[in-house]
């Protein structure tokens, strides 16, 4: 391996030179987010049934009553190389990256897994791997198939309008590499972060930046920031602002 070793002031200088395209990288990716926020959506008119650990359940059910759901289809079924002690080695990478479900809950959100493995079999999975934080569906027709997933993997995004749903997004390949964390699910959502620094179509839901952020066992339905944690957070964002304001030419 081929070391470049440099001053502490010439790494700085090249961390800084770096800097500036990762950040316009960073608002490429916001914008991006924008524009997928206006993308049109496609009503589902079939009904679907799904198994889950209670039984049959429709893809209404699967919202668990908030407007927002994203499914990722995993490669787990009979002939699965792994099959069946494990799934895909890809769509389980994916399945360890998955961050506490409690913060995308607090953005109206549900994140669920399917595949065409039994009941049986994903509960033992997910016992073996550690993943019982995710509600996992067996699929039992083209549900997977009709949404651009008939093997391997893939995410869709759905939003719920009372008794309507649509399908508003879709990724699979490299896409799914990016997934786990819960900015980056929430970047695929028709609603998006919804924090008002974004730039969402008129009347989307928005809330103060930061502020609805909470450990994952302490969010309550309908409360109020904490005014500690709104101050903290007034002074970071102010802290950020400033260092970016001083860094410009």
């Amino acid at each position: 391996m081929q070391v470049n070793a440099v001053s502490a002031q010439e790494w700085e200088a090249a961390r800084q030179k770096l800097l500036v395209k990762e950040k316009e990288m960073t608002r490429a990716r916001d914008a991006l987010a924008a524009e997928r926020r206006r993308m049109p959506w496609l009503a589902v008119e079939q009904s679907y049934e799904l198994v889950g650990p209670r039984g049959k359940v429709s893809l209404r059910d699967l919202f668990e009553d908030r407007h927002q759901l994203i499914v990722y289809r995993a490669f787990y079924e009979p002939g699965v190389f792994g099959w069946p002690d494990h799934a895909c080695r890809g769509c389980s990478m994916v399945a360890d990256q998955v961050a506490h479900l409690a913060h995308l809950n607090a953005r109206d959100t549900t994140l669920v897994f399917t595949s065409r493995a039994p009941q049986a079999d994903i509960a033992r999975l997910k016992a073996r791997m550690g993943w019982e934080m995710i509600p996992w569906y067996t699929v039992t027709d083209s549900f997977d198939a009709d949404f651009g997933v008939g093997e391997w993997h893939g995410t869709n995004v759905f939003f719920r309008d009372g008794s309507k749903i649509y399908r508003t997004y879709f990724i699979n390949n490299r896409g799914d590499e990016q997934m786990g964390s819960t900015w980056n699910y929430l970047d695929i959502t028709p609603l998006g972060r919804q924090e008002v620094w974004e730039d969402s179509p008129e009347g989307y839901p928005q809330t103060a930046t930061y502020k609805w952020w909470n450990w994952h066992d302490s969010y309550v339905e309908g409360a109020v920031p904490d005014k500690r944690w709104v101050e903290i957070s007034d002074a970071g964002e102010a802290a950020f602002r400033k260092e970016s304001a001083s860094a410009k030419p």
